[in-house]
């Protein structure tokens, strides 16, 4: 699925895209709707940049069992593991 945000949006907001997606991802994760792997690729960055942008906000990771195998198989299906 795509979403489209109007470019008078972003400039209104003073937000590149990267951060949209960003802000968005972080508050899906704060809320528990997410795991963190979906949401740092939804943000577009790497785990390490998502745990640094959401420990600078002051953001628990709260990490069980079910994201810990997410992961897994994540790590498995790009061949790292």
């Amino acid at each position: 699925m795509s979403v489209v945000i109007p470019d008078d949006v972003l400039v209104s907001a003073r937000m590149s895209e990267a951060q949209l997606k960003l802000e968005i991802a972080i508050m899906l994760f704060q809320q528990d709707r997410i795991s963190i792997g979906k949401a740092r690729r939804l943000a577009g960055i790497n785990l390490l940049e998502f745990q640094r942008e959401i420990s600078e906000r002051g953001i628990c990771i709260h990490y069980d069992v079910e994201e810990f195998e997410e992961d897994i198989k994540t790590l498995q299906e790009m061949g790292r593991l």
